[in-house]
């Protein structure tokens, strides 16, 4: 059953649902349901339990399960009633996005010295090319640079009084003194700040570097090393004991058979995960990058090649060049710490770097139920992704496993799939047009939202507000968190109205990390319903078994009349630009000062792309506008998020950065004083 048409039925409906929503929030039995809700509830398991199973792959981008979700949810807003023909006559706002990249061809590397004496390098051997790196050739002298760190606030840096334009640096990973733990790089907010690898390539090419060739540090491979003797000595002692408890059960006087065979069965496994310890292990402890390690290059045409190689072949350099081996040189610098950075005079370093970008056709879902009369031409948008991120390659605090993401968000998108059923069903037609859009990449950084506020298929002038579900699985104890009530005045006394048996946490502030923020950034009024994070959270026990569908039901509810509400009455909402949420610390770089830019993730250009400036901001004061381009903060290139926020971590409250943009075409220069962290 589906919402009932009549006055007095929706009245009935409303008296059902208030004296449900005033039960135990605990999951109910479907016996203690009525007949509605129960309906309801088996409606949302079966949508979930499809977008959420295996088969679906976590629905990543670039996967067959993401193409199968979208099939579902187009084929659910046909069975409803809704137009699935409204994008050039299908359901699809298609578009193609970069969502990584691939090793090109050529990938060369050697060096070339004194007397014509020169170091060939074979790939996968000796060296690989990094996938954050960017295509080009280079041809240029050799600068050892110890570990490629600038720390101005340590008064340590290994660039001091070194040219490094045209040449190619040689760079350590991680940090000087690894071994003590007093030292300045071990503590506070520099703990990991310098051992990043965009801190050290950015200062590189910053300074002019043509390539930067990375090495594992001895420090820590001399450490793995002596790691995995331990564990190995550890398991041996195992199976030793193992082998002597099976021993004893079988030699004792009175033999037991469970106590034998518990033995066996505990050698046996003691055995196999030494196996598999030792497969583990038994590799190179200066192993390179897997092709994807550390992210991908960002769609800067600027060169930027960027290597590992790994300690033999830098050794071979270093003896021919300097009679000296990258440990002694190591040691040299952690001594003090002082830097240890040298030319190899006469050798050069000759090679190029192929990366391709990955680009994959994602798609939209849109269904549309047409209004009737004066305001028809009107548009209500309800929303929700269908994205997730597949078995986590991107996004996932434990990658490897499918993520099938039940909550974030397939929640959410079986919510959608409700609503367009409810309203679909209506015996009357709406005043105003309803859109339902299952949005696509919302992992990837709202992209498919991004891309409809950029090119809608109904105009946003005319656009009156924006629903988006994300999240709304884990009903507890009936909290549910609204963002961006902030958007419209009309918002909270509405929630308030409709919200009672639900306890709500209403938020004025934006969040812009789900897709109602591409239309709030549009001047569209928007709201984001949440039933909060947990420990599942881009993990691969997000599945369906943890859902409240009971709770899902409840916002449902909330969310219909919500929304026929704004429907229905004639007067649309009106706009008021939300607060931007405060900024957290971050921990591992330390706090960043406040510029106050507002990014567009989704724009794929040589660059930042701007959608506008807090007011009073930094870059407000600057002169920064939507539109604008960031091709330079500082001394850093920036072609693109990645960029941007290193360039940013550079500075601090109180600086004064020279910034330039693209503004239709030209470049323009501006220059802002940083503020405190916020």
């Amino acid at each position: 059953m589906h919402s009932f048409p009549r006055r007095r039925s929706r009245c009935l409906l409303t008296i059902l649902a208030a004296v449900i929503l005033a039960l135990p929030t605990a999951p109910l039995r479907a016996a203690d349901l009525d007949v509605k809700t129960a309906a309801v509830v088996s409606r949302l398991t079966t949508d979930l339990k499809y977008l959420a199973s295996d088969e679906l792959e976590g629905r990543g981008v670039g996967t067959k399960g993401l193409d199968k979700a979208a099939e579902y949810v187009r084929d659910q807003f046909q069975k409803a009633g809704l137009n699935v023909t409204a994008v050039n006559g299908g359901a699809y706002h298609a578009f193609t996005m970069t969502t990584g990249t691939k090793l090109g061809s050529p990938n060369t590397l050697a060096f070339a010295g004194k007397d014509g004496k020169t170091i060939e390098l074979k790939y996968d051997v000796d060296y690989r090319t990094c996938s954050f790196a960017r295509s080009g050739k280079f041809d240029g002298g050799i600068v050892f640079l110890g570990y490629g760190v600038h720390a101005p606030d340590l008064k340590y840096s290994d660039y001091d009084g070194v040219d490094l334009k045209g040449k190619v640096a040689v760079i350590m990973r991680r940090t000087p003194q690894q071994g003590n733990p007093h030292s300045a790089f071990n503590r506070g907010r520099n703990r990991g700040k310098y051992g990043e690898l965009i801190h050290k390539y950015r200062e590189a090419f910053s300074r002019g570097a043509v390539a930067v060739l990375l090495v594992d540090d001895p420090y820590s491979t001399q450490r793995e090393a002596q790691r995995r003797t331990r564990v190995m000595a550890a398991a041996k002692d195992a199976i030793v004991k193992a082998a002597e408890d099976l021993e004893a059960a079988e030699t004792a006087k009175q033999k037991d058979a469970k106590k034998v065979a518990a033995a066996r069965k505990k050698l046996s496994q003691t055995v196999a995960r030494i196996k598999n310890l030792r497969r583990i292990i038994s590799g190179n402890v200066d192993e390179l990058f897997k092709f994807g390690y550390g992210g991908n290059s960002s769609h800067s045409k600027d060169p930027q090649p960027i290597f590992q190689i790994t300690q033999t072949a830098c050794n071979r350099l270093f003896k021919a060049a300097l009679n000296k081996s990258l440990e002694n040189l190591e040691a040299a610098i952690d001594k003090d710490p002082k830097p240890q950075s040298i030319a190899l005079a006469g050798w050069s370093g000759k090679g190029a770097a192929s990366v391709e970008p990955v680009e994959e056709q994602v798609k939209n879902v849109i269904g549309v139920l047409e209004g009737e009369g004066p305001l028809a031409d009107e548009t209500i948008v309800i929303g929700a992704h269908y994205d997730h991120v597949g078995r986590g390659k991107y996004g996932s605090r434990t990658p490897g496993e499918i993520h099938n993401g039940a909550d974030d968000n397939a929640s959410g998108t079986v919510a959608l799939i409700e609503l367009a059923r409810r309203l679909a069903a209506r015996k009357t037609k709406l005043p105003r047009r309803v859109v339902f859009i299952a949005f696509t990449a919302e992992e990837l950084g709202l992209v498919g939202s991004a891309k409809y506020a950029e090119k809608p298929v109904f105009p946003l002038k005319q656009t009156v507000a924006m629903f988006n579900m994300d999240m709304v699985g884990r009903l507890r104890d009936g909290k549910v968190t609204v963002f961006s009530v902030g958007s419209s005045p009309r918002w909270k006394p509405l929630l308030e109205k409709h919200g009672k048996g639900l306890k709500l946490s209403l938020q004025n502030q934006l969040f812009g990390r789900s897709d109602h923020a591409s239309f709030v950034r549009k001047g569209v009024p928007a709201m984001h319903f949440f039933t909060n994070s947990h420990s599942d959270y881009h993990r691969p026990t997000d599945d369906w078994q943890k859902v409240n569908f009971e709770g899902m039901a409840s916002i449902s509810d909330l969310i219909e009349k919500v929304v026929l509400e704004t429907v229905e009455t004639k007067e649309r909402p009106k706009f008021t630009k939300p607060p931007e949420p405060k900024r957290k610390r971050r921990r591992s770089m330390g706090a960043m000062p406040y510029f106050g830019s507002q990014p567009d993730y989704a724009k794929q250009v040589d660059g930042l792309y701007i959608n506008g400036a807090a007011k009073g901001s930094p870059a407000d004061k600057a002169g920064l506008k939507a539109g604008d381009i960031v091709v330079k903060f500082g001394r850093f290139k920036v072609s693109g998020i990645r960029e941007y926020a290193d360039a940013l971590s550079r500075y601090k409250a109180g600086d004064t950065v020279d910034i330039e943009v693209k503004r239709g075409g030209k470049i323009v220069k501006l220059q802002a004083t940083l503020d405190k962290p916020r």
